[in-house]
């Protein structure tokens, strides 16, 4: 067999695949490649669009989010075998982002979420080029995992309303919404959806025992998709406005088509009055009044507009959470929809409890079944650029940054794990890019951010992927479902994907990942548990409880650093020098011999010197001062400045200060700001025996014979 010849290193930096493209010569290779991107392809489709549904966008941006980021992921990126695409925390993320915003499944909304995943894109595409992929660690672990944990139950509880079949309106709190759709679910469950739920999580779970190989996702869909079609689950109906027999529904509903009429003239008017302004300010400058005027036009028509937005938002809301009961005409008269529980006495309705879908004119899609995933839009995205303006972009920072940070750990974290397996080198920067490229291609195909998922990475690798071809393989095969298979899934119901969203999330939690962080430092325990709390408590506002767990973590950091371990040393039987204190040794009279154990900054330098100044008080005779500094792997400028003027005010009483075992960068810094030279090089010493050696031979009379640092000391009990 020919060797494969590999392309230039320096080429590889800028396209990695160069690295792997050559392999697919060797057949053994390609087929697994081509077997491992169709498995993946397999759960992907299905679980796409579950996790469309869960960031608040309808189901089939799920495929989009699949087609593109996948491949341009693989291409650049240094993971061979990450698979990449629509992730649970992710999406959550998103909907946290944008639903303050925009409502949910609104053109606004979906514009916002595609923005959302060039923002992200971009500024992890930025970390990756300036080799900044170290910005990650100031998440620390155990705020990652109370996080995690907590956004597991968030995911889990949020699909409640999708198993039961109920619409409540979203609180403020994510748990009040939980608490009012369990309220509701104990009046109003639609049945048929609850038992379509229970059946597909028996078939994923029976599936999972019986072989964890079989596509038991796929099968749940097929299966529920298969039945939804047969028993007419969704039963949609259209109907003209006026057969609602309920003037407050018509005023609503009218309210809603006027406004949707006005917005497209208030966009023309904003633009022809901002071209207005930029002209009158060009020509007049800023203090005249006629750019005041231009100004005020344009500001005035921009917040009339946000006003309708809002107007238009708090409309779809009202619809949604109408319930109507449908009496049947007379006679080949067409029913009418009366307010649930408000049909005129005597009259039967036909059993069903029926929602308004869409609106669309004076025409109204009704819903007297469960729902279902609905019309998905036949061929591939459009490649388009969003639409910015720098109000959204201030408003989607905070949001991009979070899911930037959150979701380049959750791939680069599945990606170290795979690199440990395969022995494959990692490059987290090069991985960084490779995210960023791929939420911007992502971004440009109408998809929302996207990260590294752990499930199916685990079904890559385990399906036998060697390169990151499987990848562009499975790409391809959303590729080909979004050209001609989309049809198959207009009876999906979306209690199932709720029941694939809700069984995924299950290996999210970890509990005992808490409580081994609390073994390990109770602080760390602390910044977990309080994580997950705030995370809880401030959902769907997620960045929040992000934010604080990680001002804790570095609060608690700070503050173990304040006060590092500072030992008086002495001769322990075993020869070595030891914890005086802690062994209960013999210390000396004259020599004190100090181990700084931390590095030596601005926040622990006053510590450092109080330690030194209260062992100078409880010896009067002491004479030499040798501080260890095997633990001390650097020091800033304010520690080398407390240890100047330490040495200084030592030397006029009479003490003499010494350095043993420094370390190469803090003789550096020491010789760049002149202290070793002021002190001379005489202070300084490679190992704690030289330092005593020379102390004894100043202190003369046969010292070291009778010296508790020289002689073995007996133990006495610890004070």
């Amino acid at each position: 067999m020919n060797q494969i010849s590999h392309p230039p290193v320096r080429l590889q930096r800028f396209l990695p695949f160069l690295a792997w493209i050559g392999e697919l010569r060797n057949g053994r290779m390609l087929r697994a490649d081509l077997i491992a991107g169709i498995t993946v392809a397999l759960v992907l489709v299905p679980q796409s669009m579950a996790y469309a549904q869960l960031a608040g966008l309808p189901a089939y941006y799920g495929l989009y989010a699949a087609f593109m980021p996948p491949m341009v992921a693989a291409l650049f990126g240094s993971s061979r075998q990450l698979a990449t695409g629509p992730v649970a925390v992710v999406s959550l993320l998103t909907a946290a982002a944008l639903q303050p915003i925009a409502a949910s499944g609104s053109p606004g909304y979906l514009a916002y979420a595609i923005a959302l995943s060039l923002f992200v894109g971009l500024f992890q595409l930025g970390l990756g080029l300036l080799r900044l992929g170290v910005v990650v660690n100031f998440l620390s672990h155990p705020v990652i995992i109370g996080f995690t944990n907590a956004a597991a139950i968030i995911i889990a509880t949020s699909q409640l309303d999708k198993i039961f079949g109920v619409r409540v309106e979203s609180a403020e709190h994510h748990y009040e919404t939980v608490w009012n759709t369990v309220v509701a679910a104990s009046h109003q469950i639609h049945w048929p959806t609850f038992f379509i739920a229970s059946g597909a999580f028996a078939i994923m779970i029976v599936l999972r025992q019986i072989n964890p190989r079989l596509p038991n996702v796929l099968i749940a869909v097929a299966v529920s998709t298969t039945l939804s079609w047969i028993i007419r689950f969704e039963h949609i109906d259209t109907v003209e406005l006026g057969r609602i027999e309920s003037e407050a529904v018509q005023v609503v509903v009218r309210d809603q088509i006027a406004l949707k009429h006005e917005i497209p003239g208030l966009d023309k008017a904003i633009a022809v009055a901002e071209k207005n302004y930029r002209d009158t300010l060009e020509r007049l400058g800023t203090d005249d009044s006629r750019t005041l005027l231009a100004q005020h036009t344009f500001d005035t028509l921009r917040l009339k507009r946000e006003r309708r937005i809002k107007t238009v938002k708090t409309d779809i809301e009202e619809i949604k959470k109408i319930r109507l009961d449908r009496v049947p005409g007379q006679e080949g008269m067409p029913g009418r929809f009366y307010l649930h529980g408000h049909a005129p006495e005597g009259a039967e309705s036909d059993g069903r409890l029926w929602r308004i879908r869409s609106v669309d004119g004076e025409q109204l899609v009704m819903n007297g079944g469960g729902n279902v995933v609905g019309n998905i839009p036949s061929g591939l995205p459009s490649l388009t650029l969003p639409k910015l303006d720098i109000g959204v972009v201030l408003q989607l920072l905070s949001g991009a940054i979070t899911i930037s940070l959150i979701g380049f750990m959750e791939a680069i974290s599945i990606a170290k794990a795979m690199a440990t397996k395969t022995r494959q080198k990692l490059d987290a920067n090069q991985e960084l890019i490779g995210q960023g490229l791929g939420n911007i291609a992502g971004c440009l195909s109408q998809s929302y951010p996207t990260s590294g998922s752990f499930s199916r990475s685990a079904v890559n690798i385990n399906a036998g992927a060697v390169t990151g071809f499987s990848s562009v393989v499975t790409s391809a095969i959303v590729m080909v479902t979004l050209m001609w298979l989309t049809p198959l899934l207009y009876h999906l119901p979306q209690a199932t994907l709720a029941a694939v969203i809700m069984l995924a999330v299950v290996g999210l939690i970890n509990v005992k990942a808490i409580r081994h962080a609390w073994k390990a430092q109770r602080q760390d325990g602390i910044v977990a548990i309080v994580s997950f709390v705030l995370t809880l408590a401030f959902a769907p506002h997620l960045d929040k409880g992000i934010l604080i767990g990680a001002g804790l973590a570095l609060i608690l950091y700070l503050y173990r650093t304040m006060q590092p371990r500072v030992a008086v040393l002495a001769r322990h039987p075993d020869g070595t020098l030891r914890d005086a204190e802690m062994f209960g040794l013999d210390t000396c009279e004259n020599i004190a011999v100090i181990r700084f154990d931390g590095s030596l900054y601005f926040a622990n330098t006053s510590y450092f010197e109080d330690r030194v100044q209260e062992r100078i008080a409880a010896k009067p005779d002491l004479k030499h001062v040798i501080v260890i500094g095997e633990g001390i792997n650097q020091v800033d400028a304010t520690g080398e400045e407390m240890l100047s003027h330490l040495s200084e005010r030592l030397h006029a009483a009479g003490i003499e200060i010494l350095f043993a075992g420094l370390k190469k960068q803090v003789m550096d810094v020491f010789e760049r700001t002149g202290l070793y030279q002021s002190l001379g090089a005489e202070r300084f010493f490679r190992t704690e025996e030289q330092a005593l050696d020379h102390v004894w031979k100043k202190l003369g009379n046969n010292h070291e014979v009778d010296c508790p640092l020289n002689i073995v000391c007996p133990v006495t009990s610890p004070k």
